[in-house]
């Protein structure tokens, strides 16, 4: 595993890169960094594949700037990583906030988009739909209401050694727990100046922006349909994105879709169970004719 920083969108990015062949970018979710990917890098430079973890702006070992937390400008990014390393296009595989951000990639940058997979996130305005209408998911996504709050949440967050991280990990994940040096690695992680303040802004923008102008025309520009492949992966436990909101996706992609729920895992699938995630994401990447 070699480790470099790249430049894209006006700023500086950290990668994690295994493997030669099609490349597969994969983009982390909150509250974790490019090592939440440990296991798919192996697999996916085993299977044939170039495998990239980069950290999202403001977090890990990119830069931490000022402004540009939106989903355009964080789209923008990942499809400027794509091209900086050189490649024509890339396989995004976004978790969590890496999933919203990989949607939002697919539809800006359709040309730089070769195949989609989102685990534990649905289509954006799935999201924005469920989060207004379904009692039940405004309450699972209590924490990102939570968030908008101004400096508590940054300062709860890296409070007694990052304790609360650690705390969210192990409550969103379902019966097979992460392992102590895993949080421990994320708990660290958030300490690092600046990084809780940077991982809470693209939330406070997506639920501060529903009724502003920049808001409306973001939920309306991903009206646009995703025209790639897409796998899209859930785990039944999830506690955080329900089931039920995560899938009904589908409606948004006019290509070949595929739905796979992990029974028995919670909101973190690829660390929880990497092999039968692995598994699935290489067969699906390595099948040249997906169906629905």
């Amino acid at each position: 595993m070699t480790h470099r920083d790249v430049a894209a969108n006006g700023a500086r990015f950290h990668i994690a890169e295994m493997g030669d062949g099609p490349l597969v970018l994969l983009l982390h979710g909150f509250p974790q960094f490019w090592w939440t990917w440990r296991h798919q890098l192996v697999a996916l430079s085993d299977a044939g594949f170039r495998a990239v973890a980069m950290d999202l702006r403001g977090i890990g070992g990119s830069d931490r700037t000022p402004r540009g937390y939106d989903p355009a400008n964080l789209a923008l990014d990942i499809t400027g990583v794509v091209r900086s390393l050189g490649e024509p296009d890339a396989a995004l595989v976004g978790h969590d906030l890496g999933g919203y951000l990989a949607w939002t990639a697919a539809v800006m940058r359709p040309k730089l988009v070769r195949r989609l997979v989102v685990a534990s996130m649905p289509h954006p305005r799935r999201w924005r739909s469920a989060m207004l209408s379904d009692m039940r998911q405004t309450a699972a996504g209590s924490y990102v209401w939570g968030f908008q709050r101004p400096w508590l949440p940054e300062r709860q967050l890296v409070a007694d050694e990052g304790a609360l991280v650690g705390r969210l990990i192990r409550d969103w994940s379902g019966p097979r727990l992460p392992e102590d040096e895993a949080v421990e690695t994320y708990r660290r992680a958030m300490l690092i100046p600046s990084t809780a303040h940077c991982s809470v802004e693209p939330y406070r923008w997506m639920v501060r922006s529903m009724a502003r102008p920049d808001g409306i025309q973001f939920n309306r520009r991903m009206k646009r349909p995703v025209r790639v492949p897409t796998l899209h992966l859930h785990g039944s436990l999830d506690p955080v994105m329900r089931t039920r909101s995560a899938a009904g996706s589908g409606e948004y992609v006019e290509a070949p879709y595929r739905w796979r729920l992990f029974d028995g895992l919670g909101h973190f699938p690829h660390e929880e169970d990497p092999v039968a995630f692995s598994s699935e994401l290489v067969n699906w990447l390595k099948d040249p004719e997906p169906d629905r």
